[in-house]
């Protein structure tokens, strides 16, 4: 035990090194693409015009998107207790899935909202779709003795697979253009970035921040069971419920804006959990950090891989994560076995 425990970095000099490291990504994701720019060569207006208008908000935008699923991926797993746990296990993906898609199919285009706060209509349909499905989740998971997660669980699977079979009847009935437009959303991308989302995005993550401090220990408590987290004063009921529904709010959101991006609330918290520890005092922020960093890197890929054609983000983390999760997998049923 003593052995594996020494591989593990201190939590707090990991946190270090990921924020030193965000720099240099940040700035290389946003010099590096299909137009590179050095700033050592003098910079003309049609560059300023990429940098400011369509890398600086792309960049920016994916580093938001990315901390928040792998901080709600880390939440989520101290909550099941299951490193294999992942956001869309509480429906939101799938409900975002189903909102956007029948916001394409019907037409709902007129909806004046989303143009008052800067974004599309189908982006609004993706976050209302997505709140509605985690609330059903929760309320079929709750009864008078509180809210059971391996019911939440099973829940989220049932709801996951029934959003798929609407969407497949709607795509059944869409039009080329409707298909082409559903497929896109659903495999995530960022190429609609712009400073509006970015600016909708960023009170996101600082309520994140808020509403996650002081969390830590009551999720550490939860790695022990329920039972033992009540035994130490924790309101496990309480605790939750607010857990879940920020969670949700927070990849509603995030998926909202740019569809469907898997594997990063999956990956990221298993790797630090790998590198520093269970500890959520640590895992929570590095999580964050390196998701950020992830999500950056993944999009710079798609940017880079069929230039100038670009492949959507989310593919490029599904490649990345399929082997990790069977990685996972092998891992788990080692220790079962």
């Amino acid at each position: 035990m003593h052995s594996s425990n020494s591989r593990l970095v201190s939590g707090h000099r990991l946190i270090l090194w990921l924020t030193l490291a965000s720099p240099l990504v940040l700035v290389c994701a946003v010099l590096i693409g299909p137009t590179s720019i050095s700033p050592f060569s003098g910079m003309g207006a049609q560059d300023l015009m990429i940098l400011r208008e369509i890398r600086l908000p792309r960049v920016i935008l994916a580093a938001l998107i990315g901390a928040v699923l792998a901080m709600s991926g880390a939440v989520l797993q101290g909550l099941f207790r299951n490193p294999l746990a992942d956001p869309s296990l509480i429906g939101v993906s799938a409900g975002a899935s189903v909102g956007a898609s029948a916001t394409i199919l019907f037409g709902l285009g007129w909806i004046p909202f989303g143009a008052l706060i800067g974004i599309s209509s189908i982006a609004l349909g993706a976050f209302v779709g997505g709140m509605l499905a985690v609330l059903l989740v929760y309320r079929l998971a709750t009864g008078p003795e509180g809210t059971s997660v391996p019911t939440m669980l099973l829940v989220g699977i049932a709801i996951t697979a029934l959003a798929g079979a609407v969407n497949t009847l709607m795509i059944l009935v869409a039009d080329n253009e409707m298909l082409r437009r559903m497929s896109l959303w659903n495999m995530g991308n960022l190429d609609l970035a712009n400073w509006n989302r970015v600016l909708i995005c960023l009170p996101m993550i600082l309520v994140f921040l808020v509403l996650l401090k002081g969390q830590a220990a009551s999720l550490n408590a939860f790695l022990l069971g329920e039972s033992e987290a009540r035994h130490l004063g924790i309101n496990v009921s309480s605790i939750k419920r607010r857990l879940i529904l920020l969670t949700a709010l927070g990849v509603g959101i995030g998926t909202a804006l740019v569809g469907t991006i898997a594997f990063v609330g999956l990956i990221v918290p298993h790797l630090v959990r790998l590198m520093s520890g269970p500890d959520h005092r640590t895992l929570i922020p590095a999580s964050g950090i390196l998701g950020a960093l992830f999500l950056v890197l993944a999009d710079l890929l798609s940017r880079l891989l069929f230039a100038p054609a670009e492949l959507p983000v989310g593919v490029v983390t599904a490649f990345l994560g399929v082997p990790f999760f069977i990685f996972v997998l092998h891992q788990q049923r080692g220790r079962l076995l």
